[in-house]
């Protein structure tokens, strides 16, 4: 099997549809990042992922993640990411200022996009 070249899709949250681009590993400067560990086929990923995208489109003012991008990575394309979490994804972390990654606490399925919304600000604050 050929080397393959991971992609990792990033949301950026905005008021406007969401974008959805590939990007290199960087981020743009004074954003901050959200990490979603994910493989296709699962769909308890896909419906978190709507569900951010959800808070994200929620937010607005000071009560913002507008600076917040959303960085979907495929654990079947990296053997530490699929030892790590494959028995627990979905799984969410932010990035910290020293680039390390911190995981979230595991949302319920069932949260409404308001309520992710506002563990999402808590995680970043």
């Amino acid at each position: 099997m050929a080397a393959a070249i991971s992609a990792t899709l990033v949301f950026a949250a905005r008021r406007r549809p969401l974008v959805c681009s590939l990007s290199s590993s960087s981020s743009k400067p004074n954003t901050r990042k959200l990490v979603l560990y994910s493989k296709p086929g699962c769909c308890l990923c896909d419906g978190l992922k709507e569900k951010v995208n959800a808070a994200f489109s929620l937010s607005s003012g000071s009560d913002s993640l507008n600076d917040v991008t959303l960085q979907v990575r495929d654990i079947t394309t990296n053997p530490e990411w699929e030892r790590a979490y494959q028995y627990e994804i979905p799984v969410l972390a932010k990035e910290n200022l020293d680039g390390k990654e911190e995981v979230l606490p595991r949302l319920s399925p069932r949260l409404s996009a308001e309520i992710i919304q506002k563990k999402l600000l808590a995680a970043f604050s």
